[in-house]
């Protein structure tokens, strides 16, 4: 029996195959589980065109072309860097359609405005806009990180049923 995030990856792979399109992620608070989440997927290099983690604001702004004023003003977890995280993966990848996600996993850098467990998911097909949506998962870091995992292959599987 595999876990969750398995079929979910081997679903949005067939859905991605069936479509013709190929995917790339920048991931910060979920440290690459998504990507691995995929990778664990034979052939999955078909559809799975790279990953970024962008753990600090310099890999950000370095691998994805992150504004550093933007990180200044609203700080790496918020609407904003999540966009500017989506569009630079897909400026830097041959992917159709991209995903990017940074969060609070915590224990710890909670604040009263964003607590911990604050993520923001952003997508993006090439040419389009990019859209970004806030959750708040609870819980300890490795389950707000395996939420934030879960959600993301979700929403891109919910995304792309209408394509």
């Amino acid at each position: 029996m595999h876990d969750p995030s398995y079929l979910l990856a081997e679903a949005l792979g067939n859905r991605l195959n069936t479509l013709s399109l190929r995917l790339a992620l920048a991931e910060s608070c979920t440290g690459g589980g998504i990507a691995k989440a995929i990778t664990d997927v034979p052939g999955s290099s078909g559809w799975f065109d790279r990953g970024f983690v962008t753990y600090s604001n310099d890999a950000k702004i370095d691998m994805l072309g992150v504004k550093p004023e933007t990180l200044a003003r609203v700080g790496a977890v918020s609407e904003e860097t999540a966009l500017e995280m989506v569009a630079g993966t897909l400026t830097n990848s041959l992917a159709d359609l991209a995903l990017a996600v940074t969060g609070i996993a915590g224990p710890d850098g909670g604040t009263p405005v964003k607590p911990v467990g604050t993520v923001f998911i952003a997508w993006q097909m090439r040419g389009a806009k990019g859209a970004c949506l806030q959750k708040q998962f609870s819980g300890d870091r490795q389950s707000i990180r395996q939420q934030a995992t879960l959600f993301c292959l979700q929403q891109l599987l919910h995304m792309l049923e209408n394509a």
